[in-house]
Parts: C-alpha cells; sequence; structure tokens
C-alpha cells in the first residue's frame, strides 16, 4: 500500500494559553519532534500537514527540512479537528491507499510504534496506538464534581495518535459523519460508526498530548531521556 502521513496542527491551544505547534521542547519547535518520528518510516511517501493559515510559513520552515520531497503543500484547518482531518484528507486523494493521522501536539510518539500500527491495516480494518488506563475511573454527576460512580477499568484503553486505515475506509468514514451529523474526537470513533473493525496497538502513556503547559515539561524529560539512551548506545 501506498501510504501517506497527515499532521493536525491546526488547533488553538486554548487551555495551553496560545498556538503551541511551535513552541520549543527540549530545544525544537513540538512538531519537529512529530515530524521526525514519522519521517524515520519509509513506508511513507507523502506527507500533509494541516495548519492555521497564519502559521504556514512559520510551519514550512519546520517541515520542509525534516520531509523533503515527500512534504506536500500545506492545507488551512478547519473549524474543528474533524473538518481539519478532512480538508487534508481531500488533498492526499488519489496520493495513497492508506493513511496515518497524527497530532502534531504529540511530540513523543515512537517510529516503532507508527510501523506497528501501519502493520495492522487492511479493508475494513483500523487501528490506533493507545495505552492502557491504569487509573482508577470516577464518573461525576453533570455539573458537579459529586461522584456518580465508579467505573471498571478492565479493558479501558487511552487512545493516542497515530490512528491508522485504509484511504477509502477514512473517506468513507468522514463521509458518513458529515452525512448523519456525527462529531467525535478522533478518528477512529467515526471509522466504528462505520462498522471499521478497529484494534488497539499497546503503546506508552510517554506518547502524551501536550495540552497544557505542565505537559511540555513532561514531554521535555521524555525527549531528553531519549537522546541520553540512544547517545549511550553510540
Amino acid at each position: 500500500m501506498r501510504w501517506a502521513g497527515l499532521v493536525v496542527a491546526a488547533g488553538e491551544g486554548r487551555r495551553f494559553g496560545g498556538f503551541k505547534q511551535l513552541v520549543e521542547i527540549a530545544g525544537r519547535p513540538m512538531l519537529a519532534w512529530s515530524l521526525d518520528a514519522l519521517a524515520a518510516v519509509s513506508a511513507f511517501e507523502v506527507f500533509v500537514v494541516v495548519t492555521a493559515p497564519e502559521a504556514f510559513d512559520a510551519v514550512e520552515r519546520v517541515a520542509r527540512p525534516i520531509l523533503g520531497e515527500r512534504f506536500l503543500p500545506l492545507v488551512a484547518g478547519g473549524a474543528t479537528r474533524q473538518k481539519s482531518v478532512w480538508n487534508g484528507l481531500q488533498h492526499l486523494a488519489g496520493r495513497c491507499d492508506a493513511v496515518a493521522i497524527h497530532d502534531g501536539a504529540r511530540p513523543c510518539v515512537a517510529s516503532e510504534d507508527i510501523r506497528e500500527g501501519m502493520r495492522e491495516i487492511a479493508p475494513g480494518r483500523a487501528a490506533l496506538l493507545a495505552a492502557r488506563v491504569v487509573d482508577t475511573l470516577k464518573k461525576t454527576e453533570d455539573g458537579s464534581n459529586v461522584i456518580q460512580a465508579t467505573l471498571p477499568r478492565e479493558n479501558v484503553w487511552a487512545a493516542q495518535t497515530p490512528q491508522f486505515a485504509t484511504y477509502a475506509d477514512m473517506i468513507a468514514a468522514h463521509e458518513l459523519a458529515a452525512r448523519t451529523g456525527i462529531e467525535a474526537t478522533d478518528d477512529i470513533a467515526l471509522l466504528e460508526a462505520l462498522g471499521v473493525r478497529c484494534a488497539v496497538v499497546p503503546s506508552t502513556a510517554q506518547n502524551l498530548k501536550v495540552t497544557q503547559p505542565c505537559d511540555r515539561d513532561l514531554a521535555a524529560a521524555i525527549l531528553f531521556a531519549r537522546a541520553r539512551r540512544a547517545e549511550s548506545l553510540r
């Protein structure tokens, strides 16, 4: 299959305090780390990055040296993540048979985990990276911090990205969502609604999403630790 990588880097970063994809983490723009991990996977023939139009020049300067000739023109994001992904998928029409969709705010993804996810894909079968939930889960009452129930954590996973599917399945899932008014925070939910069989590929909590400023420090610690390990093995 011809693979494409679709990186979503268009969020406003309201919980972070502003556009975060270019914030420095461990000495580099956060987006650069995500792109590095994807670029290390040779099976990707093309990449598209979806971002805010006002960030085009800055994102181009980060992405072009990493992705080289595989880097397609930037795509403008939509009002929601789902619409941003749709815009990116339209740009990939005819260019790939399968797609991996990754959040640019997950800088600690590992290339080996990406490869594992890609191996799962076939028509009618999708996959995502995810980590087992280890905390006890509490559900609160609507509009309140009062606990309503304790939820079982067995067989519960925290969804991550990349999320993988054939291009045909991913397009069909987004088209169904548009027709029926389905809105979801990830693409696997849309594929589930289509009836695609979706599998978890175990990852770790290190593949965190940088959502709040404190997450930046944690991501930096993870990336610095990896760099030290790699240096010690040389």
